[in-house]
């Protein structure tokens, strides 16, 4: 994919997380200003809402590292490893972070944190 069709994929995930932000907001009686922010100050505001184990919270960080790896050329780079994620994966998620070695490797790690805390 070139990158703007890269970048537009993105933008199509973040007017989607833009709403679903929006509607969690309002169940929880919060002012988020969702669509008045950038994704900086999106991702602040959730963290002083105490919303920051929420779903929606990782996927707003993933995007923004997306965003911010494209700008910089690194946009499919496992954070991990720094090998090329696989382009399926992508295809699948475009702000997927890990290469599918490093994603299992990291799943497993946080299974057995998960299993030290319990």
């Amino acid at each position: 994919m070139s990158h703007p069709q890269i970048r537009h994929e993105l933008s199509k995930i973040e007017t989607n997380l833009r709403i679903e932000i929006g509607q969690l907001a309002e169940r929880k009686q919060i002012g988020i200003d969702s669509q008045g922010t950038n994704l900086c100050e999106l991702i602040a505001l959730l963290t002083n809402a105490a919303l920051s184990d929420h779903p929606l919270f990782s996927q707003l960080t993933k995007l923004d590292a997306a965003f911010c790896q494209l700008d910089i050329g690194l946009y499919g780079l496992c954070s991990d490893c720094e090998s090329e994620i696989e382009p399926e994966r992508l295809i699948l998620d475009p702000v997927e972070q890990r290469c599918a070695l490093c994603a299992e490797s990291y799943a497993h790690e946080h299974r057995h944190e998960l299993r030290l805390t319990h």
